[in-house]
């Protein structure tokens, strides 16, 4: 699919993996709609790459309803969706305070795996009563898994999971749209260079790099948006998650 003239949404678009590819996706002539909880990091991308700014919490199916919506009254209905929203705190099964809290883990399941799966349905039923483009196609979802939905770590247990539960949605959810002209795939990054990551200490960022074997180093998350732009432009992608991960794979801990 090119780009330009349609519209695209980006959760998790105020930082990070979200806002490297809202930046690509405004760049190749999309109308972007940036969704993120932090009403002040969405303004401030949508104002860099003139989209527009939508306050979103993506577990929550009122708020993701209106933010969709409203980006549709700006741009139209999206043909592009890219899920990039997401939490990631580490916490152990059963810890020295005794068992992970039920409702910490179900925090992370609602917005990494019921938020991604919140914005696909939502962009999916938008996508599929717009006309058809070349080779029937109507949309591209683009979801962000993880390299832990294959090697969780120790303390990752509800990120794994959620994000295990991403990769596993990817396939189903391409099959059904398949009718629809609407095609889904899944990125699973490995390291990159986002706030999460670039806020630890040096010698724990140099350490955590170190791992990576070719590049040594962590991802930049341009380098995410241009798989982004790489699916969008291919149609034969479909179905699949791809890791990004430089050959890396996680140890126990």
């Amino acid at each position: 699919m090119k780009l330009q003239g349609h519209a695209a949404i980006v959760t998790g678009g105020g930082s990070g993996l979200g806002a490297a590819t809202a930046r690509a996706l405004a760049k190749a002539g999309a109308k972007v709609a940036v969704f993120d909880v932090n009403k002040d990091a969405a303004e401030t991308v949508a104002k860099e790459i003139g989209g527009v700014a939508q306050v979103c919490d993506v577990a929550d199916a009122g708020s993701t309803e209106a933010a969709v919506a409203a980006a549709a009254k700006a741009h139209g209905a999206a043909r592009v969706a890219v899920a990039c929203a997401g939490i990631a705190p580490a916490a152990r099964i059963v810890g020295r305070e005794g068992p992970l809290a039920l409702a910490d883990f179900r925090r992370v399941i609602e917005v990494n795996l019921i938020g991604t799966f919140n914005i696909m349905r939502l962009v999916a039923a938008g996508a599929s009563q717009l006309p058809a483009l070349d080779d029937g196609e109507r949309g591209v979802v683009v979801t962000t898994a993880s390299v832990a939905a294959y090697e969780g770590q120790i303390g990752q247990a509800a990120y794994a999971a959620s994000k295990g539960g991403v990769a596993a949605l990817t396939l189903p959810a391409a099959r059904e749209f398949a009718r629809s002209g609407i095609r889904v795939c899944t990125i699973a990054p490995g390291l990159f260079g986002t706030p999460l990551l670039l806020n630890m200490p040096q010698p724990v960022q140099e350490s955590l790099a170190a791992g990576v074997p070719f590049p040594t180093r962590f991802g930049h998350p341009e380098e995410y948006a241009r798989l982004v732009l790489a699916i969008v432009d291919n149609p034969m992608l479909n179905g699949e998650t791809i890791r990004l991960d430089g050959a890396l794979r996680m140890q126990p801990k």
